[in-house]
């Protein structure tokens, strides 16, 4: 094809036979020959050694940044050590040292670290070894635990310093960091207390560079014992120095209670020596119980088995501020997540299939244990939320929860047991046994919340996409800064989909903004209204974050027959008295996946990019400059602009327009409604053959998404860009360019960076509909799973530069690197 000709780089060339088989499977003579295989192998570790070098060279500049950081942080050390033997010292020795501590030590490693790491990189040889670098790094570790040793001394004595001494307090909030060697921006100014915690983040990044090290390093490459080793050393590091050692014991000693009854039961993740445990927990009139259902021999009578009980008398939810930090849990990445969804989405696939053609049972049996399994290990590790109880006789207990909304309740629940005359108590063995062999029999949930459990004849939910406008709310009795957010229900649990803008002091909030929320299989969408909370000391430690406060919750299901397709429903949601107005629409899979190539070759809408900027003699499509300009010109302060849907039939009759290259065609674009024209403008991109970052490099775009380290994501995505064919590269950074000047308006046109990955995200990249042996892929759940997964805040946005003049934008995931610079910009264009 003209634009695979035409495109550089390579990471191009490797993935040119993407559809060669896997070694040992079934094949073709020709494609079974020796000398075949040791091809694709070449090409494979040519591969992993090109992702190594993207890794080292992100991490590189990453390093050199924090570097400038810690230079930054000893500036000011020589000038107060030399006040300090002065009549008027601006601090004592020892507060200086206590600040200022490791701080030395910890720049001279990474200094010597940058020194050695830099040539070797700037001068790339497949063959070079540097895993001794990262042994060497991993080694000095030692320094770092005595840095986090004294880190909370160091933050509070600054605090200190700053509150009784103006001058140290102007020094701390505003040190200079030197900008990276060849950017534009020279300095930028940090606080003290946000440098500090660098070292501590630094760690963090180290490891997950080394895990992205190894996985694209063979394992027979010199380096991969070392760096191994250097992980080992790294990961050992992280769990010591989070380690919670609570040598409290439980010690109950209150006379004891009365009868009781089951009022909630659920199965909730505890977080239990560092791991994640699945539980039954049951909530009764006066007792809190945590149980795991024993195994059993087949057809014997399924026990629970008490892990621990806390009396609604001695249960205390400890302040946000007050509770211990949270204890180190490892966090699988969203991509792995989402890769396990297209797992239980495949399987469920080949379970309809196994249906449909009447297959084996014993086969149907094997799949849905295989998803159940899937599926489970999902429920276990999404939840990031923490819910942590506290016997006041005793220790604490944390819960990890996908949802607020399940949160508050629990919370509320046992609250208001809790407004009644209780007595604390001690359960002697037999009246616990007595009390766990009621579970079984009372308990309201019975199985395990994920979809493999339910019934042949239970609703799967809806599938696709629901628009959601969340227009206003009414009912406060105070003036407030509010926010809603947005949950649907997905693969057994609840996630949070959506968050407006908080709307400050005010009783009547109109937020007017509208969200493409994913649905799989959902059943039910939830809504939650929040104050928001500017108070820092309200902090929650479990997981650094000011706890806002709910005033009120409301859910509403989500009936296939009754959700409409086509046209917005109005609706309100009452909760607690106040009163949240929205509408709503749902687009299926099916619709949203589209994709109508021309077999012609006149027209625009559904022709290769490459052949109509050729007979146009132009670098991009009239159809994109056109209605650019207009919404430019008109429509870019537009509440909503590309959230909003058009006229269906302008939207057709300015498609047949440009078709048809009209003469009038200007007129028509001045007199048509705007959202027609930005509706005609996304739909140019959806109907293109294939998406406009090609479906070529897709798998590249997705190896460099599932990159831990920011630096290093950014560094493959400007590769990437670099490949593609003149014409989709031009049009993509002339959109980003319009994009930016959009986002810029978000004040008046309500549309964020995140909306606008939203609405262009999924026709700028998304897989191939079509796979090998005449099967169509399942390629719903691929691009919901990829693609849309990856648009969800922090995951896949546009990060576009705020001072730079031309629009470079990258598409990268969590977390978002800082805004391209001058010298990046530079660097993608050379």
């Amino acid at each position: 094809m003209e634009e695979e000709e035409e495109a550089i780089g390579y990471l191009d060339k490797i993935l040119e036979d993407e559809e060669d088989s896997e070694p040992g499977t079934p094949t073709s003579p020709g494609l079974g020959s020796p000398f075949l295989a040791s091809k694709k192998g070449e090409r494979d570790a040519g591969k992993g050694l090109e992702m190594r070098k993207l890794v080292l060279s992100g991490f590189l500049a990453s390093e050199e940044i924090y570097i400038n950081q810690l230079e930054a942080l000893l500036l000011p050390m020589k000038p107060l050590k030399a006040t300090a033997t002065t009549s008027q010292p601006v601090l004592t020795i020892q507060q200086i040292e206590t600040i200022f501590y490791k701080i030395q030590d910890i720049y001279e490693i990474h200094k010597d670290f940058y020194d050695n790491l830099c040539p070797k990189v700037q001068h790339w040889d497949s063959q070079v070894t540097l895993g001794h670098l990262f042994q060497k790094l991993a080694s000095q570790l030692g320094v770092y635990k005595a840095f986090v040793d004294n880190y909370k001394v160091a933050l509070e004595t600054a605090e200190k310093c700053s509150q009784s001494n103006n001058q140290f307090q102007k020094i701390s909030e505003e040190l200079k960091v030197k900008g990276p060697k060849d950017s534009r921006e020279s300095h930028s100014s940090v606080t003290m207390e946000a440098l500090l915690y660098k070292p501590i983040d630094r760690v963090t990044r180290s490891t997950l560079v080394l895990h992205d090290l190894l996985k694209h390093t063979p394992a027979d490459h010199p380096d991969y014992p070392l760096l191994q080793d250097a992980l080992r050393i790294s990961q050992n590091f992280l769990s010591s120095i989070n380690e919670e050692i609570d040598p409290r014991r439980t010690a109950v000693t209150t006379p004891k209670g009365e009868t009781r009854q089951l009022v909630k039961d659920g199965f909730l993740v505890e977080l239990s020596e560092g791991s994640r445990k699945l539980r039954h927990v049951f909530l009764f009139t006066d007792v809190l119980l945590c149980a795991k259902l024993k195994k059993t021999a087949v057809g014997k009578h399924q026990q629970y088995d008490c892990k621990w009980y806390v009396p609604l008398a001695d249960l205390v939810f400890p302040a946000p501020e007050e509770s211990e930090p949270c204890p180190l849990v490892h966090a699988i990445p969203d991509h792995e997540l989402e890769d396990m969804k297209m797992k239980i989405s495949a399987i469920k696939s080949e379970v309809q299939k196994e249906k449909a053609n009447k297959g084996q049972s014993r086969a149907i049996e094997r799949l849905k244990k295989k998803m159940f399994e899937n599926e489970f290990w999902l429920l276990l590790n999404s939840p990031t939320i923490p819910f942590r109880i506290h016997n006041r006789n005793g220790k604490s207990y944390l819960f990890l929860l996908s949802s607020d909304y399940e949160r508050s309740e629990w919370r509320e629940a046992i609250q208001k047991l809790q407004k009644k005359d209780l007595q604390a108590f001690v359960l002697s063995s037999v009246e616990l046994q007595v009390l766990t062999g009621s579970c079984f029999k009372l308990r309201t949930v019975h199985n395990i919340p994920v979809t493999s459990n339910k019934d042949d004849d239970e609703s799967p939910g809806l599938y696709g996409f629901l628009h959601v406008i969340v227009h206003s709310a009414t009912g406060f009795k105070q003036s407030a800064n509010l926010y809603c957010t947005l949950e649907v229900d997905s693969f057994g649990y609840f996630v949070s989909k959506a968050k407006t803008r908080v709307f400050r002091d005010t009783t009547e909030p109109q937020w007017n903004e509208e969200f493409e929320i994913e649905l799989e299989g959902s059943q039910s969408l939830r809504i939650l209204c929040y104050e928001k909370c500017y108070d820092k000391t309200k902090l929650n430690k479990d997981n650094n974050e000011i706890v806002d406060k709910i005033m009120g919750k409301g859910q509403i299901q989500l009936d296939p027959q009754a959700v409409p397709t086509k046209n917005w429903h109005v609706d309100v949601i009452e909760m607690n008295g106040i009163k949240v107005e929205f509408s709503m629409k749902f687009t299926s899979r099916d619709m949203s996946l589209k994709r109508t190539p021309s077999k012609k070759q006149t027209g625009v809408f559904g022709v290769k990019i490459s052949v109509v900027t050729k007979r146009e003699r132009s670098k991009v499509p009239y159809i994109v400059r056109q209605c650019v300009e207009e919404v430019e010109k008109r429509g870019i302060e537009e509440v909503g602009i590309y959230r909003i849907s058009g006229v269906a039939t302008d939207i057709q009759a300015l498609k047949a327009a440009f078709d048809a290259n009209n003469k009038d065609i200007l007129v028509m674009l001045s007199d048509m409604d705007i959202n027609a024209i930005a509706g005609t403008l996304k739909l140019y991109f959806r109907e293109l053959p294939e998406p406009l970052l090609t479906d070529r490099l897709y798998p590249a775009f997705m190896e460099g998404i599932a990159l831990s380290d920011p630096a290093a994501k950014e560094n493959c995505m400007m590769h990437l860009l670099r490949s593609l064919p003149d014409p989709n590269l031009i049009t993509f950074l002339f959109l980003l360019e319009h994009l930016k000047r959009v986002a810029e308006k978000e004040p008046i046109n309500k549309m964020s960076l995140h909306n606008l990955a939203t609405v262009f995200g999924p026709t700028l990249l998304r897989p191939s509909e079509v796979e090998s042996k005449g099967h169509l892929t399942l390629a719903s759940d691929i691009w919901s799973h990829d693609v849309m997964a990856q648009l969800q805040p922090g995951v896949l946005r546009l990060t576009l530069p705020e001072a730079a003049g031309i629009a470079p934008c990258l598409l990268v995931c969590s977390p978002p690197p800082a805004c391209m610079c001058s010298a990046a910009w530079s660097r993608f264009r050379g």
